[in-house]
């Protein structure tokens, strides 16, 4: 724990007298935190230990301890300039006035599609539309071990997540849909969260002690302003949409791409549950999930996986092609009802075809990252069918979104809530949407990530893989691409000759009785 954390960040009041250099060590055996200056402070001191009311109390303590410890909502607010544009997966957003020309002319400069632009209201409520997926807590037993968090290890699975989830808001409901609550969701930064939560910790001990509700968070159901019928009924559909789409992450076994199902999946990897994922095994895992789900409304989109930084055109457009007859996708699932009728016009494919969400693992650098490719990082992260990168730094994952100047913005899975139940129809959607983007310089950027793409149909293909062949020719300082696309398939060139069918799906696996030096997800020759 921080040594300046005081101890009111867990109990709301100052409990014993902190000193400045001092230590909080929380015991979970003893439900208590052991204070620098030596005092114990039992947390939980209720009669009825095992009531439910001190169940939900001893949840809330862990949550409060689980956030300090991975150091994700006591950090500093994000600031942003207001004389460089935004640019978020693929739109662009000023800051300054409405009639300052400059920054529109910066934007579509930046933007190699059309220039979308809006004031900063309207990029938060784009950033908190975006799903979020966090470290959770108490949920069922991950497949092959006793786990019930992720906490400090399921980072990149969650990044994973994050992007997969990106790519079926664009199937679904298309870049310019925006959650209609998204602004009501309360900050998560170190003053709100220090003060607000704090006093939101007594509060719920103290409704717990007089057997009343906690306290709801004012805006959250306010109800959107009267709307037409036609818009009404859209904007039902939309949301029916959006709780499926989540739905479809939650924590648990039946959930269709939930991290039971990743863990499951990393299991023929050679990956367990607890290991530290890196994003290139995530891509293939993602790939094994998209393609195992049985839910109908993942039937019309797959998942296609680059070889060797090379995406091979032909293997994309067989991908692109309808599903086997008797593909498992077809069959029914016990989860969300499915999406078959009255799909948007958005998220419609072509009949004898299915998108496919294309992920590129690749390296930008050696040791670090080569600052000469933030230019192209740039120009990825301009393209609206761009669903974002996965990385991070070293052994800290995050789900890259846009950028501005020489900064990249993110989303930070590395915050700790409890287990939500998304098999009831209501679920609360409010703790799957960060309202809190973050910063990060690119210069502190792990070369080892994944970029990932939408492809509608094969038409859609053909012009992403004509546009990012411009974005990939090397200039003179860069002696090669981060990625190329090359005709054909990939069994054209005789890359998997002699392998296994399991190694020439997961070229990443490693013999184990064979000693290599790796550097991430790659082996150094």
């Amino acid at each position: 724990m921080t040594r300046d954390t005081p101890c009111e960040v867990y109990t709301g009041k100052q409990l014993c007298g902190w000193e400045e250099g001092g230590t909080h060590i929380w015991s979970r055996e003893t439900q208590s935190v052991q204070c620098g200056n030596g005092s114990q402070l039992f947390l939980v001191q209720m009669e009825n230990k095992g009531s439910d009311e001190a169940e939900k109390l001893k949840t809330k303590l862990l949550s409060a301890w689980n956030n300090v410890k991975y150091s994700w909502a006591l950090k500093s607010k994000t600031s942003f300039s207001r004389n460089s544009p935004v640019f978020l997966l693929g739109k662009c957003y000023h800051f300054k006035a409405e009639d300052d020309d400059s920054l529109t002319d910066a934007c579509c400069e930046a933007s190699n599609d059309d220039c979308v632009m809006g004031n900063a209201e309207a990029f938060r409520k784009d950033f908190a539309s975006r799903v979020w997926l966090t470290y959770r807590e108490e949920f069922p037993p991950l497949p092959g071990s006793t786990l019930t968090s992720d906490c400090g290890w399921g980072c990149m699975l969650r990044a994973g997540q994050m992007m997969l989830a990106q790519a079926l808001i664009l199937h679904y409901l298309g870049r310019d849909w925006t959650w209609s609550a998204a602004l009501n969701l309360q900050p998560l930064d170190a003053e709100t969260w220090t003060s607000t939560a704090a006093k939101r910790l007594v509060a719920s001990l103290e409704a717990s002690l007089q057997g009343s509700q906690g306290p709801s968070d004012p805006g959250l159901n306010q109800m959107p302003q009267a709307l037409g019928p036609a818009e009404e009924a859209d904007a039902h559909l939309k949301e029916m949409y959006h709780r499926t789409l989540v739905s479809w992450f939650g924590d648990s076994p039946s959930a269709q791409l939930g991290l039971h199902r990743l863990v499951r999946s990393g299991l023929s990897m050679g990956k367990q549950a607890g290991d530290w994922y890196g994003p290139a095994v995530v891509a293939h895992i993602l790939k094994k999930a998209v393609e195992e789900a049985m839910d109908p409304g993942l039937a019309g989109i797959t998942a296609y996986v680059s070889q060797d930084c090379t995406v091979y055109s032909g293997d994309v457009v067989d991908s692109h092609g309808a599903p086997a007859a008797g593909q498992p996708s077809a069959e029914p699932a016990d989860g969300p009802a499915p999406l078959q009728s009255d799909r948007p016009a958005s998220a419609s494919t072509p009949p004898d075809g299915r998108a496919v969400i294309i992920l590129i693992p690749v390296r930008l650098g050696g040791e670090k990252t080569n600052p000469e490719y933030f230019d192209f990082a740039k120009s990825i992260l301009s393209l609206e069918y761009c669903i974002g990168i996965i990385g991070g730094k070293p052994k800290q994952a995050c789900y890259f979104v846009g950028f501005q100047d020489d900064s990249l913005i993110y989303m930070d899975p590395h915050y700790c809530q409890s287990f939500v139940d998304v098999s009831t129809s209501d679920f609360p959607l409010q703790s799957y949407h960060c309202p809190s983007p973050k910063k990060m310089p690119f210069s502190k950027m792990d070369p080892s990530c994944t970029i990932g793409f939408y492809s509608r149909s094969v038409q859609d293909y053909e012009r992403i893989s004509q546009e990012l062949s411009k974005v990939l020719q090397p200039s003179a300082k860069e002696k090669y691409p981060a990625f190329t696309f090359v005709q054909g398939r990939g069994r054209d060139y005789d890359l998997s000759a002699g392998l296994t069918p399991e190694k020439r799906e997961w070229p990443f696996i490693r013999d184990p009785s064979r000693t290599v030096t790796t550097a991430g997800d790659f082996v150094l020759l």
